[in-house]
C-alpha cells in the first residue's frame, strides 16, 4: 500500500512559479509510475504529467508542456511538479497519484491518490 500527502500548494501571481511535493509511504514507490493530476471547480480530473519509476520517460498534458516539470526522488520518496509561467487557467486542486496499470493519462488506472494540494494563480 501507498500513501500520498502532497504539500507546496497556494496563491500566486500570473507568471509566477510553485513546486509541489508529494511525499509518499510505503516500500512499493521507487518502482512505480507516478502521476500528477488536478481538478478545478465544476470540472472533471485531468491528467497534468507522469514520470516512471526511474524517472526516465516522462509525459505531460499539452496544455502545461514547456511550463510545468515533473521529476522524482527515489531516496526520499518524494514526486515533484515544478510549475513555472503559471497561468489563472491553472488553477485547481493538484493531486499525486500511484499508477498500477492501463494507460497513464486516465485517472482510473491509478490506484492510490493522495489529499490534494490548492494552487490558485491570480491575474
Amino acid at each position: 500500500q501507498v500513501q500520498l500527502v502532497e504539500s507546496g500548494g497556494g496563491l500566486v501571481q500570473a507568471g509566477g512559479s510553485l513546486r509541489l511535493s508529494c511525499a509518499a509511504s510505503g516500500r512499493t514507490f521507487s518502482s512505480k509510475t507516478m502521476g500528477w493530476f488536478r481538478q478545478a471547480p465544476g470540472k472533471q480530473r485531468e491528467f497534468v504529467a507522469t514520470i516512471t519509476w526511474s524517472g526516465g520517460i516522462t509525459y505531460y498534458a499539452d496544455s502545461v508542456k514547456g511550463r510545468f516539470t515533473i521529476s522524482r526522488d527515489n531516496a526520499k520518496n518524494t514526486v515533484y511538479l515544478q510549475m513555472n509561467s503559471l497561468k489563472p487557467e491553472d488553477t485547481a486542486v493538484y493531486y499525486c497519484a500511484s499508477h498500477r496499470s492501463g494507460s497513464v493519462m486516465t485517472k482510473s488506472s491509478y490506484d492510490y491518490w493522495g489529499q490534494g494540494t490548492q494552487v490558485t494563480v491570480s491575474s
